[in-house]
């Protein structure tokens, strides 16, 4: 085989493989512990600053975070630690990888300091522990509990699969 055809056999090996999406997101808190939520304009309910990962740019789930977070709620800084992965399968959809990063505690200056991005979010809140069922339902609470699960007992990252964990 010439390179040419071998680069087309490989081309078409990738292309019959299964697909699976990846999104990133930080969980940011005030000093009070409260979780900061978005409300996205294209969609029910409420959600973290995040996103996609754009791999085919080269993005990692750290940097799509990052990126993410500085788009849709103007704050770009760096991320703590990966505190929770999660394996979603979806229904209509190919699966979901989502990671979530510890967006650390934000101060009143940084909190004011918070500018949307209308063209993708209406809104953004600060919202206590024993009230995110309200606003977060499926695995993305479940993946919200476990990540503040992790930052309370200083444990690992957690592993998930569709918000719960696996062990």
């Amino acid at each position: 085989m010439t390179t040419t055809q071998d680069a087309q056999v490989f081309a078409a090996y990738l292309a019959s493989l299964p697909r699976v999406l990846a999104g990133a997101a930080a969980l940011f808190r005030d000093e009070e512990g409260r979780v900061l939520l978005v409300e996205p304009n294209y969609r029910e309910g409420w959600a973290l600053p995040g996103g996609t990962i754009e791999s085919d740019n080269g993005e990692s789930p750290r940097e799509g975070a990052r990126r993410e977070t500085a788009e849709e709620i103007g704050l770009d800084r760096e991320l703590g630690r990966l505190l929770a992965v999660d394996w979603v399968q979806g229904e209509g959809r190919p699966p979901l990888v989502a990671y979530l990063y510890d967006g650390g505690v934000l101060g009143a200056d940084e909190l004011a300091a918070i500018r949307l991005q209308e063209s993708e979010l209406l809104s953004w809140r600060l919202v206590p522990r024993e009230d995110l069922a309200e606003y977060l339902q499926g695995s993305l609470g479940r993946r919200v509990s476990a990540a503040l699960d992790v930052l309370a007992d200083g444990s690992g990252t957690a592993e998930l699969e569709d918000g719960r964990r696996v062990h």
